[in-house]
């Protein structure tokens, strides 16, 4: 038994540092698997509560707790996820009876979504939860000084994915690099 962890700790510092010693080639992956970690520990707190919520319906259970209702476009816009991605949701919440559609009266394109009785009622559960994973990551990251600045860091990096069109920039230097060997 002890052959194998020392085998799993090596494979896992192995990882880390090629995860960390490759920088901007692997940030998508890091990014990923954070994200990943990230959610099945919030996902892991809610079932602790026994509370039937997963931390993917976030975003649309907090908007619509912000709003009566809101059409699926306004949630795939305040998500930035794709229409297809926003409904597909809403289907999925839609088939466990959290929320309803309904046709908006003043345009007839627009289906208007609101949490049902079960919905508010799986609202008033989160809502301590949503207060307990700010505590907490409150003080689990205070005394990182790097974390502190994770939020802005990732708020400037996706400032600049968006403003930024990098396959095209990426494409761009391989031309001029392509270009270059070619005149050697």
């Amino acid at each position: 038994m002890g052959k194998i962890c020392i085998y799993i700790s090596t494979y896992i510092n192995c990882t880390m540092n090629l995860y960390q010693n490759l920088g901007y080639l692997v940030l998508g992956s890091r990014l990923r698997r954070l994200s990943e970690s990230f959610l099945a520990e919030i996902n892991r707190a809610y079932q602790n509560e026994d509370i039937d919520f997963d931390a993917s319906w976030f975003p649309v259970f907090y908007l619509l707790s912000q709003n009566n209702s809101l059409s699926i476009k306004e949630l795939s816009d305040q998500t930035e996820v794709s229409h297809p991605a926003a409904s597909q949701l809403i289907t999925n919440l839609k088939n466990r009876g959290l929320v309803t559609s309904a046709t908006c009266a003043d345009d007839g394109r627009r289906q208007l979504v609101q949490l049902t009785e079960s919905g508010r009622e799986l609202l008033a559960q989160i809502l301590p939860v949503w207060d307990a994973i700010l505590l907490t990551m409150g003080e689990v990251l205070a005394d990182e000084p790097g974390c502190r600045e994770l939020l802005p860091a990732i708020s400037s990096l996706e400032n600049v994915f968006k403003s930024a069109n990098l396959g095209d920039r990426i494409s761009s230097k391989l031309n001029v690099e392509l270009k270059s060997a070619a005149n050697e």
